[in-house]
Formats: structure tokens, sequence, C-alpha cells
């Protein structure tokens, strides 16, 4: 193993590899995977210097801790936590230099869910299908972390790009879904079709990569049975039959026989990444 590589000190309770997934495998039946939250993803990468392809870690919740091989820069994003090297406070939202043989923790989440660490050189496990990413559903790409896994780090792209200020989504007192109706909208009633973007839905403590649920008020169908499986895109609001919203995202099955009331944008969907179980969700339909 090169002396390139980092250690896991404390792998936390899901930290997974992820870059920019694989689309384009659908018709395989190999979802896109990837980061949930891209723009911390790319803005990770940006502070260490990476392109916003390159592979980082994912955490959730309760962060993780690293030992590395070798002196690196080390950038922090996503749902803010605190920072340490050697148990040295850090800066969150900046890059860090950290000497070889040091720990870097990065501790539970303040608010929101998921953080991103970006190494200089971004994490260099095999690619699979031309990406690094864990996809926890099909199984593809590395596994999630582990206590005392070794993973290696590729060689630095170049100069860490510095930032006067790092946007971040901060609490989401409300998470607001705009969705595009469709395409099997017809299978509710106009009461289940107001329930939607009237009704008071939280995220569901059982959400994660695969899907964010719903707890809150049935949609009213009206239409019985089950769909033939057809394909299933990336922010598919699809509805079992208990009559709660499941949002699609980015592990999710790329067939299924649930009707799916609309479809949210992808451009929408970093937000979800972020909110915690108890949060309230709003749907709204664009015109």
């Amino acid at each position: 193993m090169t002396d390139r590589a980092f250690s896991v000190v404390r792998a936390g309770a899901l930290t997974t590899v992820q870059d920019l997934g694989r689309p384009g495998h659908a018709h395989l039946g190999v979802p896109r995977a990837g980061a949930l939250d891209a723009p911390a993803h790319r803005l990770a990468n940006r502070l260490v210097g990476n392109p916003a392809s390159a592979a980082t870690l994912e955490t959730t919740l309760t962060g993780c801790a690293l030992r590395v091989r070798t002196a690196t820069t080390v950038a922090v994003t996503g749902a803010p936590c605190p920072v340490t090297v050697d148990g040295r406070p850090a800066p969150w939202g900046a890059p860090v230099r950290v000497p070889a043989g040091a720990v870097l923790d990065a501790g539970p989440a303040t608010h929101g869910l998921r953080s991103y660490l970006a190494f200089a050189g971004g994490i260099d496990t095999e690619p699979v299908l031309g990406s690094r990413a864990a996809d926890l559903l099909s199984g593809l790409g590395p596994d999630p972390l582990t206590d005392g896994a070794v993973l290696p780090l590729g060689d630095p792209h170049g100069p860490p790009a510095g930032a006067d200020a790092v946007p971040h989504h901060g609490p989401v007192p409300e998470l607001v879904l705009p969705f595009l109706p469709g395409p099997r909208d017809a299978w509710f009633t106009d009461t289940g079709l107001h329930t939607l973007t009237t009704g008071r839905f939280l995220v569901s403590p059982a959400s994660n990569r695969i899907g964010l649920r719903t707890e809150g008020p049935s949609l009213e169908r009206a239409r019985s049975g089950e769909l033939p499986s057809e394909g299933m895109p990336l922010g598919a609001l699809q509805v079992p039959p208990d009559g709660l919203p499941v949002l699609f995202l980015h592990d999710h099955p790329t067939t299924g026989g649930y009707p799916v009331i609309g479809v949210v944008p992808e451009r929408c969907l970093a937000p979800a990444a972020q909110a915690v179980p108890g949060t309230p969700v709003r749907f709204f339909r664009m015109r």
C-alpha cells in the first residue's frame, strides 16, 4: 500500500466513498449513486484543488476520524461539524494541512446530516463502471468504511483554492420540494393531489440514500392495483400502498411498480440530503 493513504480510526454511523456517480447505466439496472449533496461535494474538492469528479467521503450524522499516512490537505463541507487535527481545533469549510501520522476528526453534525471530506488528489479506490461511488442498493463500489480499513489517495492535482465565504444550507426548518406532476398523477384523486400540496408531511427516520420517506396523510388513490414495472428517474415521488410519498435519491432502484405522482428536479435535491428526521416537508407543483 502506498504512503498516499489513510486508515480509518472511527468509521462513524455510515461513511461512504462518493463522487458524481455513474449516470447512464439505468438500462442495466445500475442506479446513479454519487454524493447526495453534490454542491457540498464539489465545494470540498475545489477547496483542496481537485476536479469535481474526484472521490470524497460522505459521512452520516456522526462524522468519522482518519489517520493520514502522508501530509495532505483536507477540507470538510456539507453539514457543519467540529473539525480537529490530533485534538486541536481546525476550520470547517477551509483547506486544512494535516501532517503525516495525524488524526483528522470530523465530529457529529451540529445541524444537517451529511458532511463531505475531500483530500488533495482524491480517494483512489478502483473505479466500477467509471465511478468510485459506493452504491448501497446494488453493492457496486467500495464498501462503507469500517474501523481499521485503509484507503488509497491519488496524487494532488493542484494548489488548494481558498474561499472568503463558504455556502452551506444551514438548518433546514422546512424541506420545500417542487415537483413536476406525472407520469402517473392520474392514478390519484383530486383529493389525493390536493393532499400532496397542502398536507403536513415529516421526514421519516426510515429515510436513507435510497429514498427520503415521509410521514403524514395518505394520498387517496383513484385506481387500485399496481403498474407493471417501469423506469424510475432520480427525484421520482413514488407512492407505495400506504399512500405516503417516497422521494427517490441517488441509490434508488431503476424500476418500480408503484405509481409516480411527480418528479422533483435534480437541482432541487441537495437540501433533502441534509434534512434530519422530523423535518417538515412541503411539496408544491411547478408551473
